[in-house]
């Protein structure tokens, strides 16, 4: 497993847009792909949980990514983190 803690800085958080561009991002990857925020484990493949988690800007999220891929992962999650999330 491999993990990285980031703040998550689009103005409106991970709502429904935004939480459709990170799922995306990481559904192509074969691993496992984890949101944890305040001590709870989200599922990234899902919209529905990354809005249920209610993460607003200026959050700190840890990803974390295990299986096969889990590098190309954790390293796409990230990057479209600092994206911006599409807005």
């Amino acid at each position: 497993m491999v993990s990285k803690k980031i703040t998550v800085t689009n103005a409106q958080g991970l709502h429904m847009r935004p939480a459709t561009v990170f799922s995306q991002a990481v559904t192509k990857f074969q691993s496992d792909v984890k949101v944890v925020f305040n001590g709870t484990a989200y599922d990234a493949k899902s919209v529905m949980m990354l809005m249920a988690a209610c993460i607003k800007s200026g959050s700190e999220i840890e990803v974390q990514c295990s299986g096969s891929d889990e590098k190309e992962a954790l390293d796409c999650a990230i990057k479209t983190i600092e994206s911006g999330l599409g807005d």
